[in-house]
């Protein structure tokens, strides 16, 4: 574990302004919460906090934000509220840390909708301050250094989350260096065989050639110094997943691809540059088609740099970036240059963009997208896809994705242009809609009045945007047909299962996948834009296949001593997935509430008797008696099939008691026993979708006395 005078030597060594009394004190508290707590490795887990602000240190940030890391799982897993961080460590402190907290709740592994949904969350969360994900990005990236103290199965599932949400999320903020090793630990998991076959070529060829990197770098030295430029330079391998991808994307093996090495030039001053890209490009015959410059055409994030390609010592390609010292800073931490430190003063690197520009622009265009689909897509075009500058008649720069075609570019325009467009003109002549535009070109387009979009356009577009037009104007063009079409699609799907698709089971299917309404389901469901299946499962999703280890009664909560017993308290009936904190009594173990069961405020003088707890993960058995308050018609036969409805979501009925009896309803109290929170929703779900349930509501009590001999 790393000492706090270390840490704050970390921190003082580029900000000899810290403030040092802020970040012990920070130091000392979450030591103190995270007291008896441990990681899957055994090691004690406070551990974690203090590797995440090492590894912010590295990027030279503020603070707050160092505070953040110490700080990041407080208000998750300890005692510690959002109050009590903001009086020790101020409101802006705080509301750093509750947005991690936020982040982490996201279940960004989920379904395609939902991960959509949780992309938009992380968006937002990022608007609002960009540190946060900052820290987050941190956090994932010593957890995975240390994966593999964890399960198997779970590593996968960090990996995969790693590799298609964090990875290149780090890339699009321009932090390259987390980019790479985030995609590199996720690929060990992920493809152990295929890392290791990389490496073994790595040392064979090592052992077969040399030192290549050192002799090339000699080289370069050599041309430079002839040409009287100062410039240091930087050589490398490129990692074991960036070869894998580029083996995967070319169809070659190992012994064919031939730029596995890359080198960094920086220079004083952009005119050396272009002078070093000179002095490399007569030494080496450059590979055609693999220039890039982004000095001329920074990318959004700021990065700055020319790449070229050049077949260098004994016909190897060698990939070599040429850029100033004050863009290789901001190529190394990328949009967070904005708050990085240098001396104890904010960092004034003339290539750092604005942070909050950058995020407003990012959200905007992320703000058009209607559907989850859509907006997921458009991510991922944003945060995976290389950029080409294309120009307008008038001289107007358009940013596209790499791949993009004239319609993306109408649609880039205007939506009304893109539903118009007939034809397009590059560079004055006049060419296919499924060209795909170069940098550099000039593009027009030619539009007709009465024109609309066609379906094969949505094979030619690229675009989030584009695309999401496109299916927009077509679902308006035959939205009837298409909800006919989807309300058999879904009568089959629910006929499958045993069930109706009723008006009132689309509705809440509607609402369970933010859909606006039951026809706009219907007519995604029509023309292919949802599975059948997932409007089942948003209203039954007891039907979903459900592998987790199974846990048994007797080791269901984590955080009691060997000695200790524990029941659930009957005013708030905890399930597991819920967050609970547990009660001490003497000669009764420990009471299991909810964390906002008001029943705790009796004991809020009483902190000796508060113990830290957290439900064991995997599959429980229904076991958990719990209460639903239910609303029903009083005709023949109905609570009997709501009996049977309960049993069929595999839910015991314990007991019924009735509370109110009207000639048109009954009010009744069910007693149920459960798994968790998910088996919980599920049955409501399935009994909310019934036309003869009124309403449903999980019953809860407030226990005003306490037992005798409550004190230990």
């Amino acid at each position: 574990m790393i000492p706090a005078d270390d840490l704050v030597e970390l921190v003082r060594a580029y900000n000899p302004k810290t403030n040092e009394k802020l970040i012990r004190e920070a130091y000392d508290f979450g030591l103190l919460m995270h007291e008896g707590q441990y990681r899957h490795s055994g090691e004690p887990y406070f551990t974690h906090p203090i590797e995440v602000a090492a590894i912010l240190t590295e990027q030279q940030l503020d603070d707050a934000t160092i505070i953040t890391a110490l700080l990041h799982d407080t208000i998750e897993d300890t005692k510690a509220s959002y109050s009590e961080v903001s009086e020790k460590f101020g409101e802006e402190v705080a509301m750093l840390v509750d947005g991690v907290t936020k982040l982490t709740n996201l279940q960004l592994s989920s379904t395609e909708t939902k991960q959509a949904e949780n992309f938009r969350k992380l968006f937002i969360a990022m608007s609002k301050d960009l540190r946060v994900i900052l820290v987050k990005l941190a956090d994932r990236l010593h957890n995975m250094r240390t994966i593999r103290a964890m399960r198997p199965q779970k590593q996968v599932v960090k990996a995969r989350e790693t590799m298609d949400i964090y990875a290149p999320l780090a890339g699009r903020m321009g932090m390259q260096w987390m980019r790479e090793e985030l995609e590199d630990l996720a690929f060990k998991v992920l493809n152990p065989d295929g890392r290791a076959s990389i490496m073994r070529r790595f040392i064979t060829l090592q052992k077969e050639a040399g030192d290549v990197i050192q002799r090339i770098t000699n080289d370069m030295i050599t041309e430079l110094d002839k040409a009287e430029i100062d410039a240091d330079i930087i050589g490398r391998a490129k990692k074991p997943y960036s070869i894998w991808r580029k083996m995967q994307a070319k169809d070659q093996g190992f012994s064919r691809l031939s730029d596995i090495y890359g080198f960094r030039i920086l220079t004083a001053n952009e005119t050396d540059c272009y002078r070093v890209l000179g002095a490399i490009h007569q030494r080496w015959r450059a590979v055609p088609g693999r220039f890039k410059d982004y000095i001329s055409q920074p990318k959004s994030n700021g990065y700055r740099s020319i790449h070229t390609t050049v077949s260098g010592r004994d016909g190897r390609r060698v990939e070599v970036q040429i850029r100033t010292r004050q863009m290789h800073d901001v190529a190394e931490t990328g949009v967070a240059a904005h708050w990085s430190y240098r001396d104890g003063v904010r960092g004034e690197n003339p290539f750092a963009v604005d942070s909050a520009r950058w995020l407003r622009s990012l959200t905007e265009q992320f703000d058009t997208e209607e559907d989850h689909e859509d907006f997921l897509e458009a991510v991922k075009l944003e945060m995976y896809q290389d950029q080409v500058f294309c120009f307008t008649p008038t001289g107007d720069v358009v940013k596209l994705p790499r791949g993009a075609t004239p319609i993306d570019f109408a649609y880039a325009i205007h939506t009304r242009i893109g539903n118009a467009c007939v034809g397009a003109k590059i560079d004055h002549m006049r060419v296919p809609l499924w060209t795909r535009i170069k940098n550099g070109q000039s593009v027009e387009i030619i539009t007709a009045h009465g024109q609309m979009p066609q379906a094969t356009w949505l094979d030619v577009a690229t675009t989030g945007k584009a695309k999401s037009a496109i299916r927009r104007a077509l679902r308006e063009l035959d939205h009837e047909r298409f909800v006919k079409l989807g309300y058999e699609l879904a009568r089959a799907a629910f006929t499958h299962v045993g069930k109706k698709p009723t008006e009132k089971v689309l509705n809440l299917a509607a609402k369970q996948l933010r859909i606006e309404s039951r026809d706009e389901l219907l007519a995604r469901l029509g023309s292919a834009e949802l599975n059948a299946s997932e409007v089942v499962q948003a209203v039954y999703p007891e039907l979903a296949q459900d592998d987790r280890d199974e846990v048994s009664e007797d080791r269901a909560v984590i955080g009691l001593s060997a000695e200790q017993s524990f029941q659930r308290a009957p005013c708030c009936t905890p399930l597991p997935g819920e967050r609970i904190v547990g009660i001490k009594y003497r000669g009764q173990g420990v009471v299991v509430h909810t964390i906002d069961c008001e029943t705790l405020s009796q004991y809020e003088d009483q902190p000796e008797r508060w113990v830290d707890l957290h439900w064991q993960v995997g599959k429980h058995k229904a076991v958990y008696a719990t209460t639903l308050d239910l609303t029903i018609s009083n005709d023949a036969g109905v609570l009997g099939r709501i009996c049977s409805l309960i049993g069929e979501n595999k839910a015991n009925i314990s007991d019924l008691e009735f509370t109110d009896r009207k000639p048109d309803f009954y009010r009744l109290l069910v007693h149920v026993e459960l798994r968790d929170t998910e088996h919980l929703h599920s049955l409501m779900l399935a009994l909310q979708a019934e036309s003869e349930v009124a309403s449903i509501e999980r019953h809860r009590t407030l226990i005003t006395s306490q037992p005798a001999g409550a004190h230990e």
